[in-house]
């Protein structure tokens, strides 16, 4: 029994090791969250995590009959108690199915100590999850760090429960927010299937999409894959974050920064889509000669990520970015810069596509603007329909000649 905890401890710390995999298990993530440090106003309501169960729904691509769970205290300075999780499908609101409820193990006990900057993964489990379900993750907390990991975009509610509720059919009495914490992944054993990795800012994070509808971009491309029959094997993973820069610190790590934790080392990734940079452009300063520049610091920064992913054998799509006149970050400026780095997507040849969105959803008669069809109104993010615009605007032809 000793030997089994230390396995389990050392796993733990280790960060990339999975408990009780086979070692010719073929690992696909079906979904997927890019952890960040919570900021203050995006923390939990009362009663908090600690000694609390915290009920979180999310929407995955690809479906399976094993899966496996991951979990992130990436930024906490302190450990993180799981005193119990559980999945289950999930029904309407705060309701599971309790025919489906399964209870998780990590090194084969029911609770894990996450240490401060850690991961971690469950054993591996039979569960018949279907494609384009949703899935409950209930966890009844112990300890939790002050600095919390998590990802407040989720567009889907979530239930915090006081005291231990883990196997609660419901949670009528649940203080309700729209973020997740300290979840991070799910993945299937699917030998024959792949995953395309969406990195992107507040757009590919959701907004503008509707709240529990799961219609963001990337849930939309995952309708249109599993829809074809030459695609039904690629799952799409979001790793968005809002607010997101790729060259400089804005909120979450840069996409830079982060680009190999949540591109190059996700479970069964084959294709990147690259779909980030307006952030950087509407910060940057100093006129005409500052907005330049940042588009050449941009374009670098693709360079980057195509060489890092070509390295590892990943196909990678550029996005061009999409018109912003009237948002509040808008300058003259800024859409040459806008303007400089589309040129450069579309013609420079670097990526292995040009996804061209900017084409797609701006308004003929005003190209600078977004078409108002698809403009929530800010003038910078797109709503419900425009989401499905630029799930339709991808040729699923991309992951059909090297598809599994």
């Amino acid at each position: 029994m000793k030997s089994l905890r230390l396995a389990a401890v050392v796993c733990v710390l280790l960060a990339g090791c999975r408990s009780g995999n086979s070692p010719d298990a073929s690992w696909v993530g079906t979904w997927a969250t890019a952890p960040q440090l919570v900021e203050p106003h995006n923390m939990p309501p009362p009663p908090g995590l600690a000694g609390n169960t915290l009920r979180q729904i999310v929407h995955v691509s690809l479906g399976g009959d094993r899966l496996r769970v991951r979990f992130s205290n990436e930024y906490g300075k302190t450990p993180m108690v799981l005193q119990a999780v559980h999945l289950a499908d999930a029904r309407e609101g705060s309701a599971i199915d309790p025919a489906t409820d399964r209870v998780l193990t990590f090194g084969g006990h029911p609770s894990v100590t996450i240490p401060p900057g850690g991961t971690v993964t469950s054993d591996p489990f039979d569960y018949p999850l279907r494609p384009l379900s949703n899935v409950a993750i209930t966890i009844y907390f112990g300890e939790v760090p002050a600095d919390l990991t998590g990802h407040p975009g989720s567009r889907t509610t979530s239930y915090l429960q006081e005291g231990n509720a883990v196997d609660a059919p419901e949670m009528p009495d649940a203080v309700t927010f729209e973020r997740w914490y300290v979840i991070n992944g799910i993945d299937v054993v699917a030998p024959d299937a792949a995953v395309v990795v969406t990195l992107g800012n507040s757009i590919t994070d959701g907004r503008g999409s509707g709240t529990n509808k799961q219609n963001r971009w990337p849930d939309e491309l995952a309708r249109r894959l599993q829809s074809d029959p030459r695609t039904r094997r690629v799952g799409v993973v979001n790793m968005g974050i809002g607010g997101n820069c790729v060259v400089r610190q804005c909120l979450g790590p840069s996409a830079r920064e982060r680009f190999a934790r949540d591109v190059l080392h996700q479970p069964g990734a084959r294709w990147v889509i690259v779909f980030e940079g307006i952030n950087d452009i509407g910060g940057a300063e100093g006129g005409l000669e500052g907005a330049l520049a940042m588009a050449d610091s941009l374009i670098a920064a693709y360079r980057w990520m195509i060489d890092q992913a070509h390295a590892r054998g990943l196909r990678i799509y550029g996005a061009t970015l999409l018109p912003f006149e009237g948002a509040f970050y808008y300058t003259p400026e800024r859409e040459q810069a806008r303007q400089r780095v589309n040129e450069w997507i579309r013609t420079s040849g670097a990526f292995d596509a040009v996804i061209d969105l900017d084409a797609a959803l701006r308004d003929p008669t005003h190209p600078t603007r977004l078409h108002p069809d698809w403009d929530t109104g800010d003038h910078l993010h797109p709503n419900e329909a425009g989401h499905r615009r630029i799930a339709e605007a991808i040729d699923l032809t991309l992951f059909v000649d090297d598809a599994p």
